[in-house]
This record gives C-alpha cells, sequence and structure tokens, in this order.
C-alpha cells in the first residue's frame, strides 16, 4: 500500500492523476466494518505491513471473511497465527494459503523477495523448541527477510554454537529461541554485535513453569543487546527482527 500511495503522490505531481481523484482514492475508510471485526486497511501505511490475522478463536468462516476483505483492497499477502489443523483445510478450501503445521500458521501470497539490510537468524536451544522457531522464521520471511535456520546449537552442547560463529556474527539481528533456562540467548548476546530477540519457550520440567523460568532468565540477561518477547511468542519475535532488518536513518 505504501508503494501504491507513493504513485499516486508522484501522479498528482506530474500532473498524471488529477488532485480530485487522489482525494477521493486517500479518503476511503481506513478500516472496513464486518460486523464480528473491523479490518484495519491503512496498518501498511502506517506500520509498513498488512494486519496479522490472529487465528485462534476466530471460525474458519471469520477467517475467510477478513482475507476477503483483504484481497479486494489489494492486499494479498498475509499471515494467519495459530491456525489449527482442521481450520486450516476449512479455510483453504474457500481461500487458498499455504498450512506450515509446525508453525501453526496460514499464509497467503507466497514469500516476497528479500528487501532488509542483511539476514535474520533463528536459533534454537533444542528440537522441541522448532514450531516456535519456525513461527519466528516464517513470519520474517513473509516480511521481507533473508532468514538462516541453527536449530538444536544449545548450551548443553555449545560447540554447536560456536561451530556457527561465522553465521551468528554476520547477522543483522538473530531471533534466540530456548526454553529450559532459557541460557542461548545470553550465550549469543555475549558473542555478538547485533540484537538479539530472546524468545522464551514453554518446554521444559515441572520448575520450568511453562517458560516462566526462561523468561526470567532471559530477562535478567547479563548480555547486552538481549530483548525478550513473551513465551512461545514466534510471531512477536519476527515481526520485531523485521523491523530491526528493515530500519532506515531518519532525518
Amino acid at each position: 500500500m505504501k508503494t501504491s500511495i507513493k504513485k499516486l503522490l508522484e501522479g498528482v505531481r506530474d500532473g498524471a492523476v488529477p488532485v480530485e481523484q487522489a482525494l477521493l482514492a486517500l479518503k476511503e475508510a481506513p478500516f472496513e466494518d464486518i460486523g464480528f471485526a473491523k479490518v484495519d486497511l491503512h496498518r501498511p501505511v502506517r506500520q509498513g505491513a498488512a494486519e496479522v490475522i490472529y487465528g485462534a478463536g476466530k471460525t474458519p468462516r471469520q477467517v475467510v471473511t477478513i482475507l476477503g476483505v483483504m484481497a479486494r483492497h489489494g492486499q494479498n499477502n498475509a499471515i494467519i497465527t495459530r491456525l489449527s489443523p482442521e481450520a486450516a483445510r476449512e479455510v483453504n478450501a474457500a481461500f487458498p494459503i499455504e498450512y506450515h503445521a509446525e508453525a501453526r500458521l496460514g499464509l497467503v501470497g507466497g514469500f516476497p523477495k528479500p528487501d532488509g539490510i542483511g539476514r535474520v537468524v533463528v536459533a534454537t536451544g533444542g528440537t522441541s523448541d522448532v514450531p516456535v522457531a519456525e513461527e519466528a522464521a516464517l513470519t520474517a520471511q513473509m516480511l521481507g527477510n533473508d532468514v538462516l535456520r541453527l536449530y538444536d546449537v544449545g548450551v548443553a552442547g555449545l560447540h554447536r554454537t560456536l561451530s556457527h560463529l561465522d553465521d551468528l556474527m554476520s547477522a543483522s539481528v538473530i531471533i534466540a529461541v530456548a526454553g529450559m533456562e532459557g541460557a542461548l540467548a545470553s550465550v549469543i548476546g555475549g558473542l555478538v554485535d547485533c540484537p538479539v530477540v530472546a524468545v522464551p519457550t514453554s518446554v521444559g520440567y515441572g520448575a520450568s513453569f511453562g517458560g516462566v523460568s526462561a523468561l526470567l532468565s532471559m530477562l535478567n540477561s547479563c548480555a547486552s543487546g538481549v530483548t525478550v518477547v513473551n513465551i512461545d511468542n514466534g510471531f512477536g519475535a519476527g515481526y520485531f527482527a523485521s523491523m530491526v532488518n528493515h530500519m532506515e536513518v531518519k532525518k
């Protein structure tokens, strides 16, 4: 949408588009009220990415209706998070989506060409953290980022982490996904000069308290440049990493 508005304004500047036509286009409602939801159509202008649909708690018909509104307004790329396999089958029957069961993500429109300033690296402590990591990685890819996955490189075998030093040190931003004691983020944060987004997962035994132990460990990290998102919030990490990887100097 940013591109279309820029072209519209350039058309006015060049005399190819009448001012009244441009004004009418910009007056379109910033959202569409469809009863059960108000679809935010101006979010790409404000934030650079279309509204993301949170799938949990919505019926497949509601998801399809929202996708239809977005498509009608030229928003042909969409992300649906926390979408169950059963709901995904129903949605796909009415509106084609690419479903990633491990991450519980539904994607519309395919991955765009990466246009970030560098690479986003997604690292996990263990294989059990991969579903959350995939939510982060796929989100970042859908937002136009080159993503490298480094899975099962946790601190229980630190040599696995150190074998990827070149990849870690060349990243623009790193997403560190870990459960248990959540130490991976601190280790990586102490090795690199880029921002690290720490994602605690609910993986672990009883005293991990469903990810609270990892969350507190990451919040108390002594490594500089580590920020933390909520437990199992791969989407939030992927979105934030994309924002970092698309930063431009503002004067």
